[in-house]
């Protein structure tokens, strides 16, 4: 089954973390935290290879903040598990602290990039021919495909890191989705 796979696999891995997780369009699971994308992508290659396990993955998550009309703050994992809009008064997401650092040649399209994932620029620092450039950044633009396209931008030139900062209210809201008039 796939939960002794997870098992075995976590005796070698101490960073992979998983629970169950149902859901109504795909059934039971688990949700899997990781170190990132290609951490992911290994565990999922010998999930498949090493276990014979048929996967269905979805995009990375992160965890939300709602503050609910009565005043009670519940982190969120799940979009689902957000109440229905009269009973939330903000809901608000992670942000973090992001330190690019890449040659002045690439720093135009690296601040592209950037603004297009939500970034707002704190301060551009010069070392010689480096650049450091500081965002504060949601961390759902982050874990999704940011460091892929800073690489591709930056012709493989560009890193980074980041720290969390804080859950900041945002714009955001909850769409459910109906399959014959159930949500899924």
């Amino acid at each position: 089954s796939l939960r002794d796979a997870l098992e075995k696999l976590k005796l070698n891995d101490a960073s992979l973390h998983y629970e169950p997780e149902v859901s109504e369009a795909l059934g039971f699971g688990f949700r899997c935290g990781f170190l990132g994308l290609l951490h992911m992508e290994i565990v999922q290659e010998r999930l498949e290879r090493e276990f014979d396990q048929d996967l269905i993955t979805t995009a990375p998550s992160v965890v939300y903040e709602v503050l609910k009309a009565d005043g009670e703050v519940i982190r969120v994992e799940n979009p689902s598990k957000i109440p229905d809009a009269g009973g939330v008064n903000e809901i608000r997401e992670p942000i973090v602290t992001v330190h690019l650092y890449m040659p002045q040649d690439y720093v135009g399209a690296v601040m592209t990039l950037a603004n297009l994932k939500r970034g707002v620029q704190m301060n551009m620092a010069y070392h010689g021919k480096q650049v450091m450039l500081t965002y504060e950044m949601p961390l759902g633009e982050i874990v999704l495909d940011f460091f892929d396209k800073l690489k591709s931008v930056s012709r493989g030139y560009a890193s980074m890191d980041y720290v969390f900062k804080e859950f900041r209210a945002s714009d955001v809201v909850k769409v459910d989705i109906l399959l014959n008039g159930e949500k899924v």
